[in-house]
This record gives C-alpha cells, sequence and structure tokens, in this order.
C-alpha cells in the first residue's frame, strides 16, 4: 500500500487541485491522504466519491505536518521535478521496501510527498527518495499519477470495488454507468 501526504494545501487556491490529488491517489491503489492545512469541503467530496464508486480510502487533515512526516516508519519519497528519474528511484524505493522501511520496525508502506507550495528543505533532506516524473514545471497530479502506476505497476488501472455503488463499463462510446442501489451505502 501507499499513503500520500499533501503538503502545502493552501485552500482558498488549491481546492481543485488537491481534491484531484486526493481522487488520483484513490483510484490508482493509494490507502489513503493526509492533507496539510485542514479542509472540510475536501474531506467531504472524497468521502462521497468513495461511498459511491467504493473501496477504503482514508483522508485526515493535519495541523502539523512536520511529525507526521518525520514519524512515518515506512519510506518516504518526495515527488520533485529536481528529484532523481522516475526510473532509477523507483529501484531505490523498491529496495528500502524490502527491507522495511527507514524504522526498526519500519513498516513497507511509502508516504508520498506531494508538494503544493514551495517545498522547505526539511522534505529534501527527511525523505529517502526524491523522485522526478519529469524536470520541467508540470502537475503534482500527473506526478502522482505516473508514480503511483510505476510503483502498482499499471495493476490499479479499472479498479472495481465490490461496495461501489456506481460502476463504469468502459465503452468506445458513450458513458456506460451502473448504479447498484443496493450495494455502497456503508
Amino acid at each position: 500500500m501507499v499513503y500520500v501526504l499533501r503538503l502545502g494545501h493552501r485552500p482558498q487556491r488549491d481546492k481543485r487541485v488537491t481534491t484531484h490529488v486526493a481522487l488520483t491517489a484513490r483510484a490508482l491503489g493509494a490507502r489513503g491522504i493526509a492533507i496539510w492545512r485542514p479542509d472540510a469541503g475536501i474531506e467531504e467530496s472524497v468521502r462521497k466519491a468513495t461511498q459511491s464508486f467504493g473501496g477504503d480510502f482514508e483522508v485526515r487533515s493535519l495541523k502539523e505536518w512536520r511529525p507526521f512526516l518525520k514519524g512515518w516508519s515506512g519510506p518516504r519519497v518526495h515527488l520533485t521535478m529536481y528529484g532523481l528519474p522516475l526510473e532509477e528511484g523507483m529501484e531505490a524505493l523498491k529496495q528500502l521496501v524490502s527491507e522495511g522501511g527507514p524504522g526498526e520496525s519500519g513498516s513497507q508502506e511509502p508516504l508520498v510527498v506531494v508538494g503544493a507550495e514551495k517545498v522547505p528543505p526539511f522534505v529534501f533532506q527527511t525523505c529517502e527518495v526524491n523522485l522526478s516524473a519529469g524536470n520541467q514545471p508540470h502537475s503534482e497530479v500527473a506526478a502522482l499519477a505516473l508514480f503511483l502506476d510505476r510503483y502498482f505497476e499499471g495493476r490499479a488501472h479499472h479498479r472495481n470495488f465490490a461496495d461501489a455503488r456506481l460502476r463504469i463499463t468502459p465503452s468506445a462510446k458513450g458513458k456506460r454507468v451502473e448504479d447498484r442501489k443496493d450495494v455502497g451505502t456503508h
């Protein structure tokens, strides 16, 4: 599993992008997201998507992010355009995961840091792996999607959950949505 830390969320400016970071994390296999700077609207939007489309995805708000990042027992990964190329850094991450993370009783679950505003040097220094999905300015949503796709080796695509109330059926033309009214009302 993977957990995401959304760092630097600015409620007035980043609502839509942070929501997309959370939805991407959920759709592509992450277990949950912690958002620095509480935002009840985002929490509610992501919970509603999870209730409709199924699965078990945790959304947490943090008042302080440093203790959360520093205290994480698994490998810590920072997605940045200044990091190692994704292909190269992914090997380092998989080695850390197989070793059990940085702590003595370390978890194997990586924490992926996705920034919004300028990320302080503390993040670069605390994370065991700083990964780049490209060395050009780009969306943090795209970086997270590329990371999760590579980490899970494409297995998270087209996920369906048994408790999904809404289920999409792939179609070359049009929208096909099955509303399973008796399911997913948890």
